[in-house]
């Protein structure tokens, strides 16, 4: 037999298309999405429990929401120029602007604010984050009848093993006082917040892209955010290099990095799932302010990050 010649070979080859890709056409590289998918959620507890460091370390220079307001303004102004010089698509109607406005707004300035005002207003942060700590439970239980998500009786366990391990970790820093009112529906709020734009985002804007989402967000947020603080007062600000530096990191790290990170993992992944990893902020954070601000790192404490990553494994295991 004679071999074909080139002219029936290519008589004979499918015509290219969508549908009909040629060989030579490569296919999507999935390695690299693939890569971050796993590591973003180390990536972002680190990143966000940060936060409590830096705002620690930007109080005594300024008020609290005046540093919110300072960051929420600063973060748009960031995306703003990100998304027109990256020339990043936006939403093509009002109602998709207004749910990537909304979750902006659920997220930073009702869960942020939430959380400022109360302490603010009295409530120790341990209080706080054991009242905002409810977020993965909360979120769970709403994310059957919302999101249509089933969880396994073996995946409530790690939810539960995970509040434990949290009250472990922040056990010596508790004050029960419940002398102020404001301080603890303030922190309720916050607990809501958060828990409302998680939910939010996965059922109305599971995805979007992260550029102009963000100055959208931090738009809104500002919106709120900026008018509260001038009523209460801006109050004075003391410029110095250590503030400038913990604002900066707020903005561009915080801001920036993390909150695209979560934003994306929400998109792909369940709510419950992504909301558990927010057990793992306040054991981060003990630890670096046991490096940076020479706090004591208890035994309770240390055992409760083990019942955290216990809980947080049968959380996500397969």
């Amino acid at each position: 037999m004679t071999p074909d010649s080139a002219a029936d070979r290519r008589r004979a080859a499918p015509a290219a298309g969508p549908g009909n890709p040629t060989p030579q056409q490569p296919a999507p590289d999935t390695a690299a999405i693939a890569l971050l998918a796993r590591l973003a959620p180390g990536i972002f507890v680190l990143l966000w429990a940060t936060g409590f460091l830096m705002a620690k370390l930007g109080v005594p220079y300024a008020q609290p929401l005046t540093i919110l307001s300072l960051r929420f303004v600063l973060a748009a102004a960031m995306m703003l120029v990100v998304a027109v010089v990256s020339r990043a698509p936006w939403p093509r109607s009002w109602a998709r602007l207004g749910h990537i406005a909304m979750t902006g707004i659920l997220l930073h300035a009702i869960y942020l604010g939430g959380c400022y005002v109360a302490i603010y207003a009295g409530m120790p942060a341990g209080m706080t984050a054991l009242i905002v700590g409810f977020q993965p439970i909360l979120t769970a239980a709403l994310a059957g009848p919302l999101l249509a998500e089933r969880m396994r009786p073996l995946q409530w366990v790690g939810i539960g093993l995970g509040f434990v391990g949290l009250m472990m970790v922040l056990w010596e820093r508790l004050v029960i006082d419940l002398s102020h009112p404001l301080a603890l529906l303030m922190a309720i709020l916050s607990l809501c917040g958060i828990t409302a734009a998680t939910i939010y985002q996965k059922r109305f804007c599971p995805s979007f892209d992260l550029r102009s989402g963000a100055a959208i967000q931090y738009v809104a947020a500002s919106l709120v955010i900026v008018p509260g603080a001038w009523w209460l007062g801006f109050g004075h600000v003391n410029w110095a290099p250590t503030f400038l530096f913990a604002l900066a990191w707020l903005v561009v790290v915080l801001s920036g990095v993390s909150i695209a990170l979560l934003t994306w993992m929400i998109s792909r992944g369940a709510a419950s799932k992504v909301a558990s990893l927010f057990y793992l902020t306040p054991p981060l954070a003990a630890v670096g302010s046991y490096f940076w601000f020479d706090e004591v790192l208890s035994p309770l404490a240390i055992a409760g990050m083990v019942v955290i990553v216990a809980g947080l494994y049968l959380l996500n295991r397969k």
